[in-house]
């Protein structure tokens, strides 16, 4: 009995690993799909690989990141914020992040300033 219960065990956290690699895996290759699509200006598809990234795995900096910009590009620019937003709170020190919403930041800070002065 207490041999089946350590076998059950060891199973699990077998199948737990090669789960884990997977589901890695996974992400991986949805990241590096969205990328190929958004350098092909498929903006919706890179969107849908990267909203599949970030759906099963919440933490994602690069998705939240890739999101934003996407959203970004597509003139989404609540979504982009919001996105923005995330990936700056998973990944506070990460340097794409910061660089790519201080962008954004200046040029829609501009691009409003801009529109108010027309009114």
């Amino acid at each position: 009995m207490k041999s089946k219960t350590i076998l059950h065990c060891f199973l699990f956290l077998c199948l737990s690993f090669f789960l884990t690699g997977c589901t890695s895996s996974f992400h991986k290759t949805q990241i590096a799909f969205g990328i190929k699509a958004a350098q092909g200006s498929l903006w919706d598809e890179a969107i849908f690989r990267w909203k599949k990234v970030a759906n099963t795995n919440p933490t994602s900096v690069a998705a939240h990141n890739n999101l934003a910009v996407a959203y970004e590009k597509k003139g989404l620019l609540e979504d982009a914020e919001k996105e923005y937003r995330i990936a700056e709170k998973l990944g506070p020190n990460n340097k794409y992040v910061q660089s790519n919403y201080e962008k954004f930041k200046k040029r829609h800070k501009e691009q409003k300033k801009d529109e108010d002065e027309k009114n």
